[in-house]
């Protein structure tokens, strides 16, 4: 029979749905990737994460003995536990679908999973020590500016980030794009033609702005974004995003479920700033 549904195409359309969530989860999660990871499979489910503190060097006189010098590290605890997604996936919807079931199952679930991951990182950033800007502020280079001069005078080394909702992002883009900018344009000229050019808001001040629209906007329109050291943030993975399926033949279904088992923590919170802005367009 032609036309028959066989062991074999079933077990291909579910290998596409994990593989096409599995790409969607790596492609979305924005937040991941700047941050720092520590694997913790097969370990227990917390991390202790030591955090050094600030050792300085002093002048010695010639023949004078060194004193000793205490290097008591602190401790990040950081927890995992699970989260998911699931879905029924009856055989009449599978049979009758006119679109790629299995790629927009995959897609769904990589979006929903990335998105958890990204809000519970960025909901960090208000922890940071740091914090400038305010309610009702734009978001603008010179608050950029600021957050690098407060991490340098941390002695916060390179590489930094930073992260923002889109609606705050929008102000600085239309600064950089010379839109109400009062100095030279020349300054801006470079940034802002990227800008125009991709909506890509490329390096400011040494910092690499990225968009996440995770980053929740009060009741007020205003959200928390953060420029940020990656040693700042850590998330620790204890079982990394899986794609299951379970057929229910009463059911004359399948449920695909979508999970990942991590925990996120602040490890450093001076080596990043948070940053108040106005969110409303």
């Amino acid at each position: 029979m032609a036309n028959e549904t066989t062991s074999s195409t079933l077990s291909e359309l579910y290998t596409e749905i994990i593989q096409e969530a599995i790409f969607t989860f790596q492609e979305t999660s924005v937040m991941r990737p700047l941050v720092t990871t520590y694997n913790i499979s097969g370990q227990g489910k917390q991390i202790a994460v030591p955090v050094y503190p600030a050792i300085s060097a002093a002048a010695i006189a010639e023949g004078t003995d060194l004193s000793n010098t205490a290097v008591n590290p602190t401790e990040a605890t950081i927890t995992a536990s699970e989260i998911g997604v699931m879905t029924t996936l009856t055989d009449l919807g599978r049979d009758s679908a006119s679109r790629n079931v299995a790629a927009d199952i995959g897609k769904l679930f990589g979006d929903a999973i990335a998105d958890k991951v990204d809000t519970d990182i960025a909901g960090l950033f208000s922890s940071f020590s740091s914090d400038i800007g305010s309610a009702g502020t734009e978001l603008t280079p010179e608050l950029i500016f600021k957050a690098v001069a407060t991490l340098r005078a941390n002695n916060v080394p390179a590489p930094y980030y930073g992260v923002f909702n889109p609606k705050a992002a929008f102000n600085l883009k239309k600064v950089l794009t010379n839109a109400g900018y009062t100095t030279s344009s020349n300054a801006v000229s470079e940034l802002g033609n990227e800008a125009l050019r991709s909506g890509y808001i490329a390096t400011v001040a040494g910092v690499q702005i990225f968009e996440n629209s995770n980053i929740a906007i009060d009741q007020y329109d205003d959200a928390i974004g953060g420029v940020f050291h990656p040693v700042s943030l850590g998330l620790a993975m204890k079982e990394d995003f899986k794609v299951e399926t379970q057929r229910d033949a009463s059911l004359r279904a399948t449920e695909i479920v979508a999970t990942i088992t991590k925990g996120q923590g602040v490890v450093k919170s001076d080596y990043g700033v948070a940053i108040t802005t106005d969110a409303a367009l």
